[in-house]
């Protein structure tokens, strides 16, 4: 497989980290400013504890050396004193370790919320293109490292900046000239962190997105078991995680390799600063140059410890800061995709007829639907019955715009009328019932509903009117009769049990341990294909929808169940629109019209008795002597 170049760590790295910063103050704002409060209490005592070797040596100790009887009370003042600090620093660092925890979580839990409320409102041109794998891999991986940052990094990023603040201070009252010297190794630092953490950083935006092939590539492994297992293509498949691993392997030992030296890198160059400044404040005191006392180098060389340990304390929380910036920078991505775009206007409506046949809107459910359709021009407002005609004129539609799917399709189904399509894979019979949904809008054309552009349908209750039953059949976790109400959520029991009927699901329900109790998991997985499909034909038929859409609704169940099923989409078709993607050409016969297509352009249309006598695509699709690829 072939290795893509390591992308650079972006520069939007730091809108990143401010964006993710945001995250955490504005979620916990007091909570915040309190962990805020108690670093800067660790870090003034953990100064404290430096600055005070100065005086402890000049003031108490060193007058105290040669003398007979010496008077350790202004000694043990100064310890209490100094132990009273220190036990404040630890107390702090206690409580805002204990908040850390509850930011974190708190934070995490928002960031999951609003990708997952983002998520529901992207358009399907968004799942079409991401893996469910990738997908996950934002909710899990990339989410996890941010766990780490917030809990552990930020807290010690913050420490590390007052702390050197505070330090350099310090350190500057003790002795500007040492701090020279201190400045020139921070530029050192500097340097070396720029080119040891670009590099770094780039490998780490490159091991999510690996960590993200790799899980995609397992679900869909997992998902497709039987047909690796079918065609022995056991080999191939670890070929392939092989060579995914492997990049993963690339990228991430990279990473890991230059932010894990980058601890040690810093660490020698504090040990450098630390003899240095040994050798120039001997030198310095020697000469007399500065008025350095003992205590005061003394002071200093703690000093040096203390404002070189932050840079070192940083650079071991690197691998955590890389990580969850490169993961929040994925998460951001997902995040500021844009929305699935309803300039739709009209809405569905319960409604009911006067004695003159007027519709008028009503708050209760009556079996009647209307559209509500306000005119902008005059500030009216008309109702539509809602009986489900479907026309198409002169469509034209590609998923990209250089490669056209539909070409100048035009067809109508009038109010209970079945409408079937036939042809070969690619052909577009998917295409057009996505159309339907709004799933995708039309380039050219137009589709109009109950004579409405469904343009001006928004979008939600379009999709209300819609029935749909796919040839991949899902299943929630939950049992039979929930997942028979997912079409329709205040159905009750006996309106459940009708539909199941009407699917002739019923019969092997009921034959169940648990009845419609039993429960279901890992998409139905328990049940037989057929046994799925026969449920997502239930869910369909309870949510009662004026119009039908079928694709290939029966292409997983045998012969004879088809039959059986058959039957009961007979019964839900009856008095409903109905659009019927289909292989097996018997399912359709009684169709009020078939549409034939060939790369994207109807080619024929007609009934099954006028399409046979006109002996063309069709005929020879169902005599067998021509198959659909």
């Amino acid at each position: 497989m072939p290795k893509n170049k390591p992308k650079k760590f972006t520069k939007n790295t730091m809108q990143t980290a401010k964006r993710l910063l945001r995250y955490v103050t504005s979620t916990y704002k007091k909570e915040f400013c309190v962990v805020l409060v108690c670093i800067l209490v660790c870090s003034v005592a953990s100064i404290s504890v430096s600055f005070s070797m100065k005086f402890l040596l000049d003031d108490y100790i060193l007058p105290l050396v040669g003398q007979a009887n010496p008077n350790f009370a202004g000694l043990y003042q100064a310890l209490t004193v100094l132990g009273c600090i220190f036990l404040m620093g630890v107390l702090g660092s206690f409580l805002y370790s204990r908040l850390m925890v509850k930011i974190g979580q708190g934070v995490l839990k928002r960031v999951r919320d609003e990708m997952f409320e983002h998520m529901q409102t992207l358009p399907i041109r968004y799942f079409d293109q991401h893996t469910n794998g990738s997908v996950m891999s934002l909710y899990t991986n990339d989410t996890d490292t941010l766990r780490q940052m917030i809990n552990q990094s930020i807290p010690q990023v913050l420490m590390s900046a007052i702390t050197i603040l505070v330090t350099f201070i310090s350190m500057l009252v003790l002795s500007p000239l040492l701090t020279l010297l201190a400045l020139a190794m921070i530029f050192v630092m500097y340097v070396v962190a720029k080119k040891l953490g670009g590099n770094s950083g780039k490998y780490f935006t490159r091991q999510q997105k690996d960590l993200a092939n790799i899980t995609g590539y397992v679900e869909e492994q997992m998902n497709g078991q039987r047909v690796v297992k079918v065609f022995n293509r056991e080999k191939m498949s670890e070929q392939e995680f092989d060579a995914l691993n492997e990049s993963l392997y690339a990228s991430s030992s990279k990473a890991h390799t230059f932010a894990s030296i980058m601890g040690p890198v810093m660490g020698n160059i504090g040990n450098i600063l630390f003899v240095l400044t040994a050798v120039l404040g001997g030198v310095l005191l020697v000469t007399g140059v500065g008025g350095l006392t003992i205590g005061t180098i003394v002071a200093y060389l703690q000093f040096t410890k203390s404002f070189t340990q932050p840079f070192m304390q940083v650079a071991q929380q690197f691998n955590s800061i890389i990580m969850a910036l490169a993961g929040a920078e994925r998460i951001f991505d997902m995040m500021d995709e844009p929305s699935e775009v309803d300039d739709g206007y009209v809405t569905l409506v319960n409604a009911k007829k006067d004695a003159d046949g007027n519709i008028t809107e009503c708050a209760e459910r009556t079996g009647l639907w209307a559209w509500r359709h306000p005119h902008k021009a005059d500030g009216t407002v008309t109702y539509t019955e809602l009986k489900g005609d479907v026309r198409f004129f002169d469509l034209s539609f590609g998923y990209t715009d250089d490669k056209m799917v539909l070409h100048d399709i035009s067809l109508y189904a009038k109010p209970g009328q079945k409408l079937a399509f036939v042809g070969a894979t690619g052909a577009g019979k998917t295409t057009i019932t996505n159309l339907i949904n709004r799933f995708y809008d039309v380039q050219d054309g137009k589709i109009r509903y109950d004579g409405i552009n469904i343009n001006k349908i928004k979008k939600a209750d379009l999709r209300r009117s819609l029935g749909i039953v796919l040839q991949d059949t899902h299943l929630f976790t939950g049992t039979i009769m929930d997942n028979i109400r997912y079409g329709k959520l205040d159905a009750t029991d006996e309106e459940v049990y009708q539909a199941a009927r009407l699917a002739h699901a019923d019969q092997f329900i009921r034959r169940l341990p648990d009845g419609y109790q039993t429960m279901l998991s890992g998409d139905g997985e328990e049940l037989s294909q057929g046994q799925r499909q026969l449920l997502s034909i239930a869910r369909a038929a309870i949510a009662d929808p004026p119009v039908l859409i079928l694709d290939e609704a029966t292409s997983s169940i045998d012969t004879r169940t088809e039959k059986i099923v058959q039957d009961g989409m007979d019964n839900l078709m009856k008095g409903r629109t109905v659009f019927v993607i289909a292989h097996r050409l018997s399912t359709i016969r009684n169709s009020n019209a078939i549409i034939v297509l060939d790369h994207g352009r109807i080619i024929e249309r007609g009934d099954h008795a006028d399409l046979l006598q006109a002996k063309g695509t069709y005929y020879q699709l169902y005599t067998g002597k021509l198959e659909l690829d």
